[in-house]
Formats: C-alpha cells, structure tokens, sequence
C-alpha cells in the first residue's frame, strides 16, 4: 500500500499530524515579535523536557551537530579524552575529538554489551596526574540498541574529575535522562527521534561545571559557540538564522509533551520497547542485546533467522506493509535488522509493526508458530510492566 508509509527505524520517527500542520504553515519572520514567543515556549519546554534549570540550545543541524557543538567548544589540542563505545555512534565522539587534535583513548566493548562501571572506575583510577578532561558516552547506542547506565557512570566521572559529555540522542523524551541530578556535565540530542518531529533540529545543555572548561577553550566554534546561544537563548532570539518552521513544529511537540507528561513518556518507550523485545523472543529470533536491563528503550536490534537475508527481511516488510525497519549500520550491515519503538509510536503501532514482521517471516519460509508474536506483544501491552 502506497503513501501509507509507517517508519519502524531509530529516526526520522513517525510525526503528529498536528506539528505536521505547524510546520506547513507560512513562515515567520525570525526576528518578529511572533517567533521570539515560539522561541520563550520552546526554550522553557525544553528545560522541563531535559529536567534542567540550565538553558537547552537548539542548533539547526543533526544530531551530530551537537555532538560537534559540545567537543568544539571544549577541547584544546593536546587534551586527553576518554571515549566509551558501544558501538558507531560512540565511535562517532571519539571522531570528533580527535578532529580537534585531541588525544584519544577508548574503552569498547562487544555489540550488543554495555560499559561496566568498574572497568571505569579502574582505567580512571590509573589516570593519577588527571591527564583525562573528557569523557564521552552513549546512552541509548541507535547502531545496537544497548543502552549505558549513565548514572552510575557519571557519578564515577565525576569523582575522577573529568567532564561526561554523554549523546542523548536516542534516549531523551524516551528513557529517564535527570543531567541537574545525575551529574551530566553535557548531553545532546536530535529533533528526529523522541521529540516526534522531522530532521532539522538538535538540543544542548551544559552545566556549570562544563561552562569552566568552556571558558578555557582557545578556539571554540564559531556557528556552535556556547556563548552566542546562551546570550540568544536569554533574550529569546537565536545567534543565526534558523528553521523557524521546525521549531513551529517543536512548540507543538512540546506541548504535547508536556500533556503526556515526560515520566509517562518515558514509560511508554519502555513498554512499548519490552513487549516488542518479549515477541521477538516468542518467534525464535535472536536479539543482539540479552539482558533486558540493558537495553534501549527506543530501538531493538534483531539477528536474522538462519537462511533468511536482512535485506530480504527489509524488502518483503516494505513491499507487502510499508513498514520501513533498518538495516545494520558498517560492520553490521546486512547482519542484523532495527525495529524502532521512538516518538509517535502507541500500542496499535507495535501490534501491527510484529504482525507485518510475521507475515513477512512466513512469506520467506521461516518456520514458527504463527500468531506466537502478535499474541505475545498483545498480552505484554495489556499488563503493566
């Protein structure tokens, strides 16, 4: 079925047709009286969203800007940063710093695992002289759907004395992310995933703590320069000029945010996302990420069934129910498939995303219990979890 498209992947996430409507309209001046009150709501919502008393930026880029926005306006050739990787997109913050002439070390793990905070807590330790200014980490890795326990990290960072810069693209307004309380001196994330609008807009908060390092900087970025936001943010205005329909749209996204409620939002990416998990599991496949409590809330990684194709798999899915799940990312390419459960996504969305993934299944001659995950899925989003 044609323009019935429905996206079961990390991002872009399903929109509301309301902020669909938003964004459609007319542009805005972006120095008129009429957007600086998008702007005051925007800058206000958003602190409630990242549960901060500190200004949320918004930049007109991906979510890698972002990234790019928090390590160009901290390091300094020469500097020491420590890179937990997950898996691509913590790879993606070591990139980054090494861009800026830092020096880089990492501590990686498995697909599918997640860091252990005593290996942390160890390679810290051996970092007597406090060499080590950085930290980067993920919370919610898209490329695996294994998902960090940032608190416990951040706490051990902390008592280093080093700075977390953690990515929360994949995990804010989907997953618990407290920074004021947790001890996250950075986090970034992207319009395109939990906050149910299109590609175009990324978020960053910055503690005090950061804003010393800042300050310290000889050479921060021009276009991401923490400074020209903060003063933009203050008199609800922007540095540059921005996608002024896209945060039409964000103003109506966080207003309907705010009516969920962020806690009930997050407990609705966890449900969703353990159901999804519990069907998988009741059809035979593998998941790449065992241990529920490790695992993403916003994205499941699947293995295959022996004999069947991920491309087939994405093919037959999109081909016979427009429902578009993605594909593996570099080494994982064509190894293991991704079915998002982030943004716009409600009970219907999920039963119907395993019922598609079924059929798609027995029509390439799978050999299981037909009905198995639909029948699961349906009896996990009826109980509370």
């Amino acid at each position: 079925m044609k323009d019935k498209t429905f996206l079961m992947i990390p991002g872009p996430t399903p929109v509301p047709e309301s902020v669909m409507l938003e964004i459609a309209k007319h542009p805005i001046g972006h120095r008129s009286g009429e957007f600086s009150k998008i702007l005051h709501n925007v800058y206000e919502n958003l602190k409630y969203v990242f549960r901060t008393k500190n200004d949320v930026f918004v930049y007109t880029s991906s979510g890698t800007g972002a990234m790019c926005a928090a390590l160009e306006n901290l390091v300094n050739e020469g500097d020491h940063v420590l890179s937990l990787v997950l898996g691509n997109f913590g790879n993606r913050w070591a990139k980054i710093a090494e861009s800026r002439g830092a020096i880089v070390e990492k501590i990686e793990v498995a697909t599918g695992e997640v860091i252990d905070p005593e290996v942390l807590r160890a390679k810290l330790a051996e970092d007597e002289e406090k060499k080590i200014k950085i930290v980067t980490l993920t919370h919610s890795e898209t490329s695996t759907g294994a998902a960090n326990d940032v608190k416990t990290l951040c706490s051990i960072i902390r008592e280093h004395g080093a700075l977390s810069v953690v990515d929360g693209v994949t995990s804010v307004c989907a997953m618990e992310c407290n920074p004021d309380e947790w001890g996250i001196d950075v986090l970034v994330s992207g319009s395109q995933k939990g906050f149910m609008i299109p590609p175009g807009l990324a978020f960053l908060v910055a503690n005090e703590r950061a804003w010393k390092v800042y300050e310290e900087c000889k050479h921060p970025s021009f276009y991401w320069d923490w400074a020209a936001y903060k003063k933009s943010v203050q008199a609800d205005s922007t540095p540059f000029t921005p996608a002024v329909n896209l945060f039409a749209g964000l103003d109506k996204a966080l207003e309907m945010i705010k009516a969920e409620g962020i806690e009930n939002m997050n407990a609705r990416h966890r449900r969703h996302a353990m159901a999804l998990r519990a069907a998988i599991r009741a059809i035979g496949l593998e998941l790449v990420v065992k241990d529920d409590k490790n695992a993403s809330h916003s994205i499941t990684s699947i293995y295959p069934p022996e004999g069947i194709s991920v491309p087939d798999i994405r093919k037959v899915i999109k081909e016979d129910f427009d429902v578009l799940v993605a594909n593996g990312q570099n080494a994982l390419k064509d190894k293991i498939f991704r079915m998002g459960t982030l943004g716009f996504v409600c009970d219907r969305d999920v039963i119907s995303a395993v019922g598609a993934l079924e059929a798609t299944l027995y029509k390439l001659g799978y050999k299981f219990e037909l009905g198995k995950g639909v029948g699961t899925v349906i009896k996990e989003l009826a109980r509370e979890i």
